[in-house]
């Protein structure tokens, strides 16, 4: 019988050890399948990277009752670096589990058992079939009454090139780009040198401000932060409206290196070409201006999400975003307005393949700042559907905070005022004008 196979979990990052840990508490069976050699690999990535989450919206609440006996104490009040969150939190987690955590389990493909894509006939009453591949290539298959994809974004990042595509020699040049936050605690490899960010989000915000506490101390460095919009607009994000504080302090310390001068901006800089000058970058925008050479380039655009393993399955995605059609309106950057998206719970997230959900950044698809706490309570209530617990998983337990930006993402090609901006009105300062195209607002 279905009932008594797994629950399959794809992913042993924070979400998928909370929705393990809630299947758990309502015993059910669960096996996490996980590609990397330890849990939380991807976070380990950029370990040394400070969340603007704090510690009490980082323990999902199925995990601390969990953990608690075996002698965990949740953390104190604070902000911990990646590196922290898995010490602290995401391993002990993980060796709670036990073994319910497969590594070295490479997911490569979820359908149901002998029903392709184009089959309608008893496809409900199959279980689905979890195609795994080990660390040493060897193959194998997992049966499966749910599965729940908390694989999430990380191994998808998007390129430079302002199409989506990889710009012309990107590929070429790609030992020279980094498409993750450097670590830039390393800073005699910065010092002295021109590096450029590329992207807008929070992920290129702490870059820009690590390069110019850089450029602070050694005048000599040269930081570019390379905007694809026209203008500045909600950039620096909201600000002191910002219900969560760290997040919108990042937006005011980057605007303060600005207006001192250390950091650069160019707006309106859509890249096209990326050209190898021996082991700087150029890069050259859609409307001809060239810049660089650059000794150190970060392409911090955004991720996608990885849905080739999931092609046999019956998915709805908002065609935008790649994302759960129930939730792409409220995550959508294109329209999102003032105050906070909703909490996305097991009804949002459905899909017509009965039983099979997206959790996590995953089901936010290309769109950005995802919160743990999200996914945290799209598990508790997508564990409470399968288990059968309707009003649980009907119920709303999470207000998420404003972020203290209003309107979309402004007019794409406007040099002048982006609709919408900054509830907090963060003034905007002319910025640099570079090759022959002037880029001012």
């Amino acid at each position: 019988m279905q009932n008594d196979l797994p629950v399959v979990v794809i992913g042993a990052g924070p979400q998928g050890l909370a929705a393990a840990a809630h299947l758990v508490e309502r015993e059910q069976p669960v096996l996490v399948l996980e590609a990397g050699e330890s849990a939380a690999s991807a976070v380990s990535e950029w370990g040394h990277v400070r969340l603007f989450s704090a510690w009490s919206e980082l323990v999902d609440e199925a995990a601390a009752r969990l953990l608690e006996p075996t002698g965990w104490e949740a953390p104190a009040a604070g902000f911990p670096t990646g590196t922290q969150w898995i010490s602290s939190y995401l391993a002990p987690l993980a060796a709670a589990l036990g073994e319910r955590i497969r590594y070295d389990a490479r997911v490569v493909g979820v359908s149901r058992r002998g029903r392709d894509r184009l089959v309608d006939a008893g496809r409900a009453e199959q279980p689905f079939t979890v195609h795994v591949e080990s660390a040493d290539g060897a193959e194998y298959r997992v049966d499966a009454r749910a599965v729940i994809d908390a694989s999430g974004t990380w191994s998808a990042p998007k390129p430079a090139g302002a199409d989506g595509l990889p710009a012309l020699g990107e590929r070429a040049a790609a030992e020279l780009l980094e498409y993750r936050i450097p670590d830039y605690r390393a800073r005699t490899k910065y010092e002295g040198t021109h590096s450029v960010v590329v992207g807008s989000g929070h992920s290129a915000v702490t870059a820009v401000i690590a390069l110019g506490r850089i450029a602070r101390r050694d005048p000599s460095t040269e930081v570019t932060w390379v905007l694809r919009r026209g203008a500045v607009g909600n950039t620096f994000g909201g600000g002191e409206a910002d219900e969560l504080p760290a997040r919108g302090q990042l937006g005011i310390t980057a605007k303060e290196f600005v207006d001192a001068g250390l950091i650069d901006i160019v707006t309106g800089f859509r890249v096209e070409r990326i050209d190898r000058d021996g082991d700087r970058v150029v890069l050259t925008s859609e409307d001809g201006r060239t810049l660089g050479p650059a000794d150190h380039v970060a392409v911090l655009t955004g991720f996608r999400p990885d849905l080739s393993f999931l092609s046999e399955l019956r998915l709805e995605l908002d065609p935008t975003l790649q994302a759960p059609v129930r939730i792409a309106v409220e995550v959508d950057p294109n329209v999102h307005s003032c105050g906070s998206v909703a909490a996305t719970g097991a009804k949002d997230l459905a899909h017509p393949e009965p039983g099979f959900y997206l959790v996590g950044a995953k089901s936010y698809g290309r769109a950005p700042t995802f919160l743990a706490m999200t996914g945290y309570e799209q598990v508790r209530s997508v564990v409470a559907e399968l288990a059968g617990d309707h009003e649980a998983a009907a119920r709303v337990e999470l207000v998420l905070p404003d972020t203290g930006v209003c309107g979309g993402a402004g007019l794409f090609d406007s040099t002048g005022t982006a609709i919408g901006g900054s509830c907090c009105d963060l003034p905007e300062q002319p910025l640099r004008q570079i090759g022959r195209v002037p880029t001012s607002i």
